[in-house]
């Protein structure tokens, strides 16, 4: 008997979750072969580097989140990733690429370190195991990149933003006595570039999801997620693709 899609779907992201950790407890960190750098400060909301001066270098996450997005031809930008304290971004700028449609937004108030394209080269030179330890960065982000791609491909938008929320709240949340997590506010418009669909779209679910019980706002601003409820939401909904008018008419 063929497992249904909703077993599949549990089964691919159990694996994803073993995967990572299994790789997590063998990966090098590239932190322990780079120098110290000067600390930039950036505001929230403040351009770290942009479609009109791509990244310098390599950066690191210190203290604060930081939103990468890109941005093609039609304009409509898609959230690559948040980078949160100890993560890397800003890895265009080894391929010395003079355009590479990228952006860097402080979301909240953020310190990083930076080291230039030539210097990590310098640092490579001198200390080859940080070239292994960027390589297992790389590798790993290209992991979790497949599993959004085979997401995007295959799952409603539904789906998708569920899958975005618990990813958010294991990356970026902090868990409460109760099991909730609680997160810091995400727009609409950031999880529609991230969910890839329209900010309508994420506004009907959202607000769904919280007359549910899925997740709640509090007074302080700050989003609470239901992280085992949402995802006993994936295993009981359907994982057909519909196209998006039709999701907006689910919503209603």
């Amino acid at each position: 008997m063929q497992p249904d899609n909703a077993s599949k779907a549990k089964a691919w992201s159990d694996a994803q979750g073993h995967v990572s950790t299994f790789v997590n407890s063998f990966l090098e960190d590239p932190r322990g072969h780079l120098p110290c750098s000067p600390i930039l400060e950036y505001k929230t909301g403040q351009p770290i580097y942009g479609l009109d001066q791509p990244a310098p270098g390599l950066y690191l996450v210190i203290d604060g989140r930081v939103t990468v997005c890109r941005s093609e031809n039609n304009g409509r930008p898609v959230v690559v990733d948040i980078y949160q304290e100890g993560e890397f971004f800003g890895e265009s700028a080894l391929l010395r690429i003079p355009r590479a449609q990228e952006q860097a937004i402080a979301l909240e108030n953020t310190r990083v370190m930076m080291w230039s394209t030539a210097q990590i080269e310098t640092v490579v030179l001198l200390r080859p195991q940080l070239a292994v330890a960027l390589l297992q960065v790389l590798a790993l982000r290209l992991v979790d990149f497949k599993s959004r791609l085979h997401s995007l491909a295959s799952e409603p938008a539904p789906r998708r933003l569920v899958h975005t929320l618990i990813r958010f709240a294991e990356r970026l949340g902090q868990t409460n006595k109760d099991g909730s997590v609680q997160m810091i506010p995400f727009t609409h418009k950031l999880l529609a570039q991230y969910v890839g669909t329209s900010r309508e779209v994420i506004t009907l679910f959202m607000n769904r999801f919280r007359r549910a019980g899925y997740l709640n706002y509090s007074r302080g601003g700050y989003i609470l997620i239901h992280r085992d409820a949402l995802a006993e939401w994936l295993r009981e909904s359907p994982a057909a693709q519909p196209c998006e008018s039709q999701t907006i008419a689910m919503a209603g």
